[in-house]
């Protein structure tokens, strides 16, 4: 059997094992050349009472073994019992399998925490591959709201999370600087330019922005160009008033964004598709025109409820069908301009160019029916070599003590992302965003989230880093010769005496952080972490807790200077792993809490 290897974490490494004695019964007994053996796996049993870890080795190559899986089993199970890492086999129903590993294989898994440090858990299954990662990308229409608050945190943590798992990544945001939204801004801005030259401009009209975060935009016109722009017609003050809004909502929305510590590395803007001299949208429809995707056609009427791109009449038409969806798209409106969807295909179609393969967006959930079309594009586009992953934001019912939140006056009609971080904290935001699944709904209270108590999950696990720290600091006032270096301090210690259920179950926990990396990574779900996040410090707290009522399990024992040695560096494999988990989330890892 293969020694430990030092490049592999401990479930990796016990997979490759289970891997070699496959491998080598295949050559003994003569299986079939060509046999998959990626789909064994090795994971965490159901029940922890079953063992540490259990592979389905035995039952996905059955077939192949030409064997009853049973039988399969119990021949792979005679090999892994040879391996020193391994304590007890057993088999279990039809042909799964339950390894008990040594306690020395997770002592080892702690001590690896400690030498690698803040790159455990890294991985590199990424293997350096492109990944776009496109979020936000609010209307430049005026301040973020709450809803846009968790596609935000949603994008940064799963950007940071696939940075971590190997991948070269691009955080992007599409500006959304063409289209109708855009003119209205530009009529909402001249309004209070008006205003900010003395005029009386009354009720807002119906249909324009109606939120005070334009008075400064108008005032910057005033300053910029006192009263010229009145004796101008509206086609000639519209790209001025239109420009200088957006350039001033982005300014904004990159602060409200900052104020989360979210900070994208490209902006692109939707109008340079078609105002930079080449017309993209026009040169992508001709691109898929050439290769057969782009037909003149009628579409027909659809059965049931009518559908909002339907007309009878014939158009430019995506085939869309070809790729996956449920219809044809329409390019082009009635009045013959392109639709959203063109843009957004020639939008797409840059970030192909560029060289992205794996294209992760982000959207909010009303834009639900609008992925397989989307999806379809990115295929046609790249003859199938590029893969599209829509990850749809749930809506946020933001409360407070239960009731519901009234909306933001200055805004007009929504609570801003900036009221909520500066009333309960960057981390607290971050954390709570991520601890639910992307895919629903997330409430949101404000009283429960700045509570210090088990019941708020952002405090539990920074309590859990926090309370890492604080015994160490309690350790070295009762044994002032402890090492300062932390490797000297796992050199020192004797780590088989951590031998209590309740301390080899956090070391199990500790250990498994590097595939939950690799797990979460692979599914674009960076919920996972806060979920691992909270279960490691429960587990934590919990241990600390027993010390309570049974003294020999404390942290620090006076009169035992090893024990004492052996559980601190325990304990830093928690506040290690707390701290990396904290940091993809993009939250503090206190030294201490107030």
């Amino acid at each position: 059997m293969p020694g430990t290897s030092s490049s592999l974490h401990l479930f990796a490494d016990v997979l490759a094992r289970v891997h070699a004695v496959c491998r080598a019964l295949a050559v003994d007994a003569g299986w079939p050349e060509g046999i998959d053996f990626s789909r064994v796996v090795v994971e965490p049993p159901r029940d922890a009472s079953h063992g540490d870890m259990a592979t389905n080795a035995a039952m996905v190559l059955a077939k192949d073994a030409r064997a009853k899986p049973r039988d399969l089993a119990e021949a792979i199970a005679a090999r892994l019992r040879a391996d020193p890492l391994v304590e007890k086999v057993d088999v279990a129903g039809p042909g799964f399998i339950n390894l008990t590993l040594k306690i020395a294989a997770w002592t080892d898994a702690l001590r690896t925490v400690l030498r690698e440090g803040e790159a455990f858990g890294r991985a590199a299954s990424g293997a350096n591959a492109k990944v776009n990662v496109e979020y936000v990308s609010a209307n430049p229409t005026g301040p973020m709201h709450v809803g846009h608050c968790r596609g935000a945190v949603f994008g940064d943590a799963l950007a940071g999370l696939l940075d971590f798992a190997g991948h070269d990544v691009t955080r992007e945001y599409y500006i959304n600087d063409a289209g109708a939204q855009v003119d209205v801004l530009g009529r909402s801005a001249f309004l209070r330019y008006r205003e900010a030259l003395g005029e009386d401009i009354g009720a807002i009209p119906e249909g324009l922005y109606p939120g005070d975060y334009l008075k400064p935009v108008g005032q910057a016109l005033a300053a910029e160009h006192g009263d010229k722009l009145k004796s101008m017609s509206e086609a000639q003050w519209l790209p001025i008033a239109r420009a200088k809004a957006i350039a001033m909502m982005m300014e904004m929305i990159r602060g409200d964004l900052a104020a989360l510590n979210i900070r994208h590395g490209v902006f692109f803007s939707e109008r340079s598709l078609i105002e930079t001299g080449n017309n993209k949208v026009a040169e992508t429809i001709d691109f898929l025109k050439a290769k057969g995707d782009i037909y003149e056609g009628r579409l027909p009427p659809p059965k049931g409820a009518p559908a909002e791109d339907w007309e009878d009449r014939e158009q430019t038409l995506f085939r869309s069908t070809e790729f996956g969806d449920d219809l044809d798209r329409p390019l082009k409106k009635s009045d013959g301009s392109y639709t959203y969807f063109a843009s957004d295909i020639a939008y797409h179609r840059t970030k192909i160019e560029r060289g992205f393969r794996s294209l992760i967006d982000v959207w909010g959930a009303d834009h639900g029916g609008y992925i397989k079309r989307m999806q379809a594009a990115v295929a046609a586009l790249s003859d199938r070599a590029a893969e599209l992953d829509v990850k749809v934001i749930q809506l946020v019912k933001l409360l407070r003590a239960g009731q519901p939140v009234t909306m933001s006056k200055r805004a007009g009609e929504f609570v801003t992302l900036r009221d909520v971080v500066d009333e309960v904290g960057r981390d607290a935001v971050r954390f709570m965003m991520l601890f639910r699944k992307n895919d629903a709904v997330l409430e949101f209270d404000l009283a429960k989230v700045i509570e210090h108590s088990r019941d708020n999950p952002v405090f539990y696990v920074q309590y859990g880093h926090a309370r890492g720290q604080s015994i160490f600091r309690n350790a070295r006032a009762v044994f002032p010769d402890l090492p300062e270096d932390i490797a000297s301090l796992a050199q020192e210690a004797q780590l088989e005496r951590l031998s209590d259920p309740a301390e080899l179950a956090l070391m199990r926990n500790i250990a498994l952080y590097p595939r939950v990396i690799e797990g979460a990574a692979a599914a674009h779900e960076p919920h996972r972490i806060a979920f691992y996040l909270f279960d490691l410090a429960s587990e934590f707290h919990a241990l600390y807790t027993l010390g309570n009522a049974s003294p020999y399990l404390r942290f620090i024992i006076q009169n035992d200077r090893q024990m004492t040695v052996a559980r601190l560096v325990l304990v830093q494999g928690v506040v290690t792993v707390l701290a990396s988990g904290l940091e993809l989330l993009g939250v503090g890892a206190p030294s201490e809490m107030r």
